[in-house]
């Protein structure tokens, strides 16, 4: 047993022992206790009082550890409400991988809620990933509102609009929006959010208590052009006008201000609810999305991030 100093020393530098005993030797405090002559409540206080000192300097080394500082950080250059950080697999050219995964585990986190709540749901393919791994869920007393329009130019339903497959596997009240994705006019779409079974639903969005939205690039694979939902002439339109990203339709430039015209003034989308009053958190990776990504972090069109390390360095980066 080791004999406790007899010289005075600093209830500091026994704080130090302690704390280097338990972090770094992995001794348990009856051992502390032990090995510096103390009682184990003592023990206790003094481990304690080596956190409380700034003393010990915990790193995890583990790959998840990296992801929550990245998420910190991103939270805190971008005054961020939440973000999460998932592991990036260089190796995958997935760009829903992991960030679908942890979206669904947030999504029923929000369902599991017994008060009744509002969700507001976009569009898109990392969404529409998300969505498939929920697990099937009782939520009647919740309402899932689609922010945008589930009809295709040709009439058929859009494929990635979620709202149907969501409402099927928690069994909560759904509100589709049955309106084009982009309608044929700035006129077109004012008489259609005119007409009565449209208005409760505009009003029910902007009402959320979380909005899960993916973002889209506005590169030569812009999955609105792929999609068929604007023509190439309009996407090279919006490309001259600086356009670099677009949630549910709505483009917006490098600085996140939503783009004049061309197809902003026909987008049927409900707009985006309040940063203020909602939690509005876009799920987005890859090296495609990262511009429209950033603009939305910076103008804070979201307020919530899931995405993966990979993007998130590249983010603070820039």
């Amino acid at each position: 047993m080791a004999i406790r100093s007899e010289n005075g020393s600093s209830r500091q530098d026994e704080a130090a022992r302690a704390g280097w005993l338990y972090y770094v030797a992995g001794n348990t405090q009856d051992q502390i206790a032990a090995k510096l002559g103390v009682s184990r409540q003592s023990a206790q206080r003094l481990v304690s009082l080596a956190i409380s000192e700034g003393l010990v300097k915990v790193r995890l080394d583990h790959p998840i550890a990296t992801c929550m500082t990245l998420a910190e950080k991103l939270k805190s250059r971008f005054a961020l409400d939440a973000v999460e950080v998932v592991p990036s697999d260089p190796g995958n050219p997935s760009t829903t991988l992991g960030v679908a995964e942890a979206a669904a585990a947030g999504i029923e986190k929000w369902l599991r809620s017994a008060e009744p709540i509002v969700m507001a749901i976009g569009t898109g393919r990392t969404l529409k990933a998300a969505i498939e791994q929920l697990s099937p869920m009782d939520c009647p007393q919740h309402k899932i509102v689609s922010l945008t329009g589930n009809i295709s130019p040709d009439g058929s339903a859009a494929y990635y609009n979620v709202i149907f497959t969501m409402a099927d596997l928690i069994k909560a009240r759904s509100f589709p929006m049955p309106l084009p994705v982009i309608a044929t006019s700035p006129e077109e779409r004012a008489m259609l959010h005119r007409q009565a079974m449209i208005q409760p639903t505009l009003a029910l969005a902007s009402q959320a208590n979380v909005t899960f939205v993916g973002i889209g690039d506005l590169g030569p694979k812009a999955p609105l052009f792929l999609d068929g939902f604007i023509n190439d002439a309009e996407l090279k339109a919006l490309q001259r006008a600086g356009a670099v990203g677009e949630i549910c339709g709505w483009a917006f430039d490098r600085d996140g201000r939503m783009i004049e015209g061309i197809t902003n003034d026909r987008v049927a989308s409900a707009p985006l609810p309040s940063r203020e009053t909602s939690h509005v958190v876009a799920l987005a990776m890859g090296p495609a999305k990262l511009p429209g990504i950033r603009a939305a972090v910076t103008r804070r069109l979201i307020n919530g991030l899931i995405t993966d390390e990979a993007t998130a360095s590249a983010l603070l980066e820039g």
